[in-house]
């Protein structure tokens, strides 16, 4: 393996992995929902819905990719949450819960039925847990018959399915009824269930997400994703969020080849290296990567999730076109993220985010999104494609 593969690697098992198992709360259930910038963990906090399904699925892809079985204990530990978690009379997944087990925030939301069929799918394909494929495949029935329109996928939903604004995934001023974002995290979990169950129907729909994609989302002129929606699909501000082209550019890529279709791919392909063409051009410099640009104004944070998912995207950008400049790049973002977004303190993870002279925000270490979703995925990804090609 190459150097940064061989650092990312002893990074996950040394930093990442023994955190997040610290903070398995043996007393309420789950994972604590809240530890401060102190590094001190709250497990009286609220639970997240969302911040369990990543960690479920953190725990779960971690034990495919270590080759390690006694990591399935802790995903079974967020597994049996995330069960505690679920409407029995209503079906779906709530957005959270009160440490005690009772429901905090009964929102339905379609973002986080969807990170629940991602979490769901990956534990029934490490564990061999029938049980866990079903709940993904009837949250998927749910989201389909709750949540889509003909042009896409609707957004929040209160307890009983009737429709609410959309704040949790609106920002920046602005109230979408459709947002980028959470149609492509349904592609995600969409993915996952497929891959693990081959259910035609969910086949289907993920191409009919990447015609949404190209359709409504993808802004070929400016080479990005418009973010925030009208119902009908107009884009409701000037924003250019450079962490969620990087993003999709790699994980659109990765439903093409679970996919295998090569007219799909076709069609597809060629917009998400142009978006990893655009940020890079845009939002890479050799000390991190920018988080967005509002109106022709950069938000130079350097944002956690966002630099992570940058080395992803650019060593899957290396892999499809070839272009050296991408790996570097890449290798670049992990020196970035060693030196300076890596919490150095003892018991420490990652922050938040810094700024760009490097200090760092006073933000939570966890809460309901800051997870080890990005930063795990990001070391599962490096891994296994290091398995294929030297990185």
């Amino acid at each position: 393996m190459s150097e940064m593969t061989q650092e990312i690697r002893a990074h996950l098992e040394t930093v990442i992995l023994p955190f997040w198992k610290r903070l398995l709360d043996e007393k309420n259930g789950g994972y604590a929902g809240l530890v401060g910038y102190d590094l001190t963990p709250d497990f009286g906090a609220v639970k997240g819905c969302i911040l369990n399904s990543r960690i479920l699925w953190f725990f779960s892809q971690a034990a495919m990719t270590l080759r390690d079985d006694t990591l399935l204990p802790y995903a079974r530990h967020a597994y049996d949450m995330l069960c505690r978690m679920i409407d029995v009379k209503n079906g779906g997944v709530y957005w959270s819960m009160n440490a005690d087990g009772t429901v905090c925030d009964s929102t339905k939301h379609t973002y986080n039925q969807a990170f629940a069929i991602y979490a769901l799918s990956a534990y029934a394909k490490a564990s061999g847990c029938k049980g866990a494929l079903e709940q993904a495949t009837a949250l998927f029935e749910l989201i389909e018959a709750r949540c889509t329109d003909e042009l896409g996928y609707l957004e929040a939903r209160t307890a009983d399915w009737r429709p609410e604004s959309n704040e949790k995934l609106s920002e920046n001023g602005v109230m979408a009824e459709k947002t980028m974002n959470t149609l492509l995290h349904v592609l995600e979990g969409y993915t996952e269930l497929y891959r693990v169950g081959g259910d035609a129907r969910v086949r289907e729909r993920l191409c009919f997400i990447m015609d949404v994609l190209k359709k409504h989302i993808y802004n070929p002129e400016r080479r990005r994703q418009e973010v925030f929606f009208d119902r009908e699909y107009h884009t409701l501000i000037d924003l250019h969020s450079y962490g969620h082209d990087i993003e999709t550019s790699w994980l659109a890529d990765r439903t093409l080849e679970v996919l295998g279709d090569d007219a799909l791919t076709a069609r597809i392909r060629p917009l998400l290296m142009a978006m990893a063409e655009e940020t890079y051009q845009k939002a890479f410099t050799d000390h991190g990567f920018a988080n967005e640009c509002e109106r022709g104004r950069v938000d130079t944070t350097r944002v956690w999730w966002v630099q992570a998912e940058a080395l992803v995207g650019f060593v899957n950008a290396y892999q499809k076109t070839g272009e050296a400049k991408f790996l570097e790049a890449a290798r670049s973002q992990w020196r970035y993220i060693r030196d300076v977004i890596a919490d150095p303190r003892k018991g420490g993870e990652w922050f938040w985010c810094v700024r760009e002279d490097g200090t760092p925000m006073e933000k939570p270490i966890v809460e309901p999104w800051k997870c080890p979703y990005h930063n795990g995925r990001m070391a599962f990804e490096v891994i296994e494609r290091s398995r294929y090609a030297q990185l």
